[in-house]
């Protein structure tokens, strides 16, 4: 009887020991979600083919090598003609990471740079920056997309009463036009020169950070990296004969022809992204900055830094640790915010993917799908990367 009794308390003891065991639980859990979304994904697949299949339509992404029936406004890259419905995807991907991208670095800049004039002592420029934020980021992104597009865009002169504050580069109603580079058979070698220049730049800088750390003597690292990539790629140019010219636009009949032309659809969707973003990204460098003590600024100044070294080399820095979580999300809202282009008729990828590629093909689970995808792709990789760097900058303990 004693050893039974033992046996039965063993077991139960153990069974308890797994229940009150948190790992243990929180991989029950995560398996039962994972099921649970398993099984979610299972039924509505099911589900919706066998409703398509009951009303005869067909499944399956082989309509992506037919024949679209439109053609596209304004693209980045080459495609045939006629052109498949894969390479109108392939260009709908291609407009909207160019404006999307161009976006997120011309706001980054012009928010860092309101963010600190917000900070300024001065009562005027302070007070300025503030009512640029709050204005316009209180204001919808589509009314500003509209604004550009036609307030701004629509009401300049037509191609012969064109602005042209400099030979090649052209500003009317039909767009931006600027020379467009003619590459030679030798450019490559520049090209090798320029990035070989830029990892000898990279690495001296990285020797200037370790040095000043080990004995605090500083070395203009900037500026000697900036010479090699000039004179690198300068002498590379140079040397092999200066392979590249320039197909410079022209008014011909009506319009300007040659060059490179920018819609102004695209120019009015790229402003309104960055200003509007631009209004967030300074509010974070704002309370960012505000953030790091004063003491750090006291300490410095001790130290005989000068005010412009004590906000590039401590201030800043500090900052970036609070500054670039909410970053994050300021530029996925970009990369989202672009698909707004279908009101002004910019072809990205919502547009002649999403709209015109489905109307024509009815292929609506597909097309959706493969939006989904890509701004999800979008999303995933700006988190990966600003988390890494976040990760970089945070403080570790010793």
């Amino acid at each position: 009887m004693p050893p039974i009794s033992l046996g039965v308390d063993a077991r139960q003891g153990r069974a308890a020991q797994w229940l009150y065991d948190s790992r243990f639980r929180s991989i029950v859990a995560q398996a039962l979600v994972v099921g649970i979304v398993a099984w979610g994904f299972w039924y509505l697949a099911s589900n919706t083919q066998e409703n398509m299949a009951r009303r005869g339509l067909s499944t399956g992404f082989d309509f992506v090598f037919g024949t679209a029936g439109f053609d596209i406004s304004w693209t980045l890259i080459q495609i045939r003609t006629p052109a498949p419905y894969i390479d109108v995807y392939k260009v709908g991907i291609v407009n909207t990471l160019a404006v999307s991208i161009l976006s997120i670095v011309f706001a980054t800049v012009l928010g860092f740079a309101v963010g600190m004039l917000r900070l300024s002592n001065n009562w005027l420029v302070s007070r300025l920056a503030g009512w640029y934020i709050e204005v316009l980021r209180n204001t919808p992104l589509l009314l500003q997309i509209f604004f550009w597009f036609i307030g701004v865009f629509t009401g300049l002169p037509p191609p012969r009463q064109s602005y042209q504050p400099v030979e090649g580069f052209v500003l009317n109603n039909r767009g931006f036009f600027m020379p467009a580079p003619v590459a030679g058979e030798t450019l490559w070698i520049t090209g090798v020169a320029f990035l070989a220049a830029c990892i000898a730049a990279v690495a001296l800088h990285r020797w200037a950070r370790a040095r000043q750390a080990a004995t605090g003597k500083r070395f203009p690292s900037i500026l000697a990296g900036f010479g090699i990539v000039i004179g690198a790629t300068g002498l590379a140019f140079v040397a092999t004969g200066m392979p590249l010219s320039w197909d410079v636009p022209k008014l011909r009949g009506f319009n300007f022809t040659g060059g490179m032309t920018v819609p102004p659809a695209f120019c009015a969707l790229l402003i309104a992204l960055s200003v509007y973003t631009s209004c967030f990204i300074a509010e974070m460098v704002r309370a960012g900055i505000q953030s790091v003590s004063h003491g750090q600024t006291e300490a410095s100044f001790a130290l005989g830094l000068k005010p412009s070294w004590t906000t590039r080399l401590v201030i800043v820095p500090q900052a970036m640790r609070a500054i670039i979580p909410p970053l994050i999300s300021s530029y996925l809202n970009v990369t989202k915010n672009s698909s707004l282009a279908v009101a002004i008729g910019y072809p990205d990828l919502v547009a002649v993917w999403m709209q015109t590629s489905l109307n024509q093909s009815g292929r609506a689970i597909e097309i959706v799908a493969t939006t989904m995808l890509f701004y999800m792709t979008c999303s995933l990789s700006i988190s990966l990367l600003l988390n890494v760097y976040n990760r970089r900058m945070q403080l570790r303990e010793r």
